[in-house]
């Protein structure tokens, strides 16, 4: 953890809506006029999508029916925990871009890099203000790997299960022009790292963010909408409260609708999910920018 550099995490998994809350987050970088180094969790995994697909094939041709993006084998968990540890310590790092599209690849065209494939490696400038990582593992924690530990803000995205389905089925059928079998026999054989490495990160976040509908959704499958944000309650919890005194007598106040079902835990309507980020998260970072101006203003006095 660092004071001079921080490190901001959005962890969830793929369809949970981190973009969602990566966005929140962009607006109140704006505002506060705060420059991040933006890195994507998907710029980590180990294969590009071709290699994933051949990798795949043959895990399976070895019997294997777990080898997916959730786990240790398709992703670069060390070189993540180092680039944490660099920049906490030097405010700068390595980190390269995943091209999902022919949009984002077009730039990248002269270089013969397409979409599905990952740019070079380059140094995170020098003048960044903080990192903001959004993807898989922010806080992914194996024998010999500890990435939570270097984070100084942990964000969990966390729908109920049911919920994160219907939201990977629409976007991948729809957007990605996969088949619904495909997209199920993809939440299928990943649920073993499902289980491994991404749920054990959200014991370590500082706030978790979850969102509930509250109509029916016993089958994912068959869904054919998404519960809006007017059909869903979202469940906020603290892992330490006092850690960033938080004031839930005002967030009651602010948010109307709202209640405590835990002392450390608030529900409001899902249609209040950005304000309520705005609310809680804005106060949190300014106070970061706050310690870290004046540790660099101790460093420039004593030197």
């Amino acid at each position: 953890m660092s004071t001079r550099h921080p490190i901001i995490v959005v962890t969830g998994s793929s369809g949970a809506g981190t973009t969602t809350v990566k966005e929140a987050f962009a607006h109140m970088f704006r505002r506060e006029g705060i420059v991040p180094a933006v890195v994507e969790g998907d710029s980590f995994h180990r294969y590009n999508r071709a290699e994933m697909k051949r990798k795949t094939a043959e895990a399976e041709a070895e019997g294997c029916r777990r080898f997916s993006h959730f786990g240790a084998e398709a992703n670069l968990f060390e070189e993540l925990e180092n680039l944490f540890r660099t920049y906490g310590e030097t405010g700068s790092g390595k980190r390269r871009l995943y091209l999902h599209n022919e949009e984002e690849a077009k730039p990248y065209s002269p270089l013969g890099i397409g979409s599905g494939e990952f740019t070079p490696w380059e140094a995170i400038p020098s003048d960044t203000d903080a990192l903001f990582y959004e993807g898989l593992h922010g806080c992914v924690q194996t024998d010999g790997v500890n990435v939570s530990r270097h984070a100084d803000l942990k964000i969990g995205v966390v729908p109920v299960i049911n919920l994160e389905w219907i939201q990977k089925i629409h976007r991948d059928t729809r957007e990605r022009g996969y088949s619904e079998y495909v997209v199920m026999d993809t939440i299928l054989r990943r649920m073993y790292d499902y289980v491994h490495y991404i749920v054990p990160q959200f014991k370590t976040t500082d706030i978790n963010f979850q969102r509930v509908p509250i109509v029916d959704t016993s089958d994912p499958i068959i869904a054919r909408d998404i519960p809006t944000p007017d059909e869903s309650l979202v469940v906020i919890r603290f892992r330490k409260p006092e850690k960033f005194g938080v004031d839930f007598l005002y967030l009651l106040q602010m948010l109307h609708g709202s209640w405590m079902s835990r002392r450390n835990t608030i529900v409001i309507p899902g249609g209040k999910m950005g304000l309520a980020m705005e609310l809680i998260l804005t106060p949190i970072i300014r106070y970061m920018m706050t310690e870290r101006r004046r540790v660099m203003e101790d460093e420039m006095a004593v030197a």
